[in-house]
């Protein structure tokens, strides 16, 4: 994996991916750190979509674990997430 900084990117677009081999992917990288993937098509560009969405997913649902678990509610049973789905619909929608 090869990293390219966006603004090398920016300014020479094509160019600055002529040194990367083919196939192998690259991370764009901004002041923040990685912000793209450039990822190459190899074979069937529908299969490589649908898992690349899938693993995608898979990324956001762990994210999603670590800050449940980061603020302790991995640990919340099943009746305490339907007292609390309860008290939501109990209270007053907003307009």
């Amino acid at each position: 994996m090869r990293m390219v900084s966006l603004r090398e990117f920016r300014v020479r677009g094509a160019q600055a991916l002529k040194d990367v081999p083919q196939g192998e992917t690259v991370v764009l990288s901004g002041q923040a750190g990685p912000a793209f993937f450039l990822v190459p098509v190899i074979g069937d560009l529908a299969v490589q979509d649908q898992e690349l969405k899938a693993a995608l997913a898979l990324a956001s649902l762990r994210q999603g674990w670590n800050r449940a678990a980061a603020r302790g509610l991995d640990q919340l049973q099943e009746h305490d997430i339907e007292r609390e789905i309860r008290a939501a619909r109990k209270r007053p929608r907003r307009k």
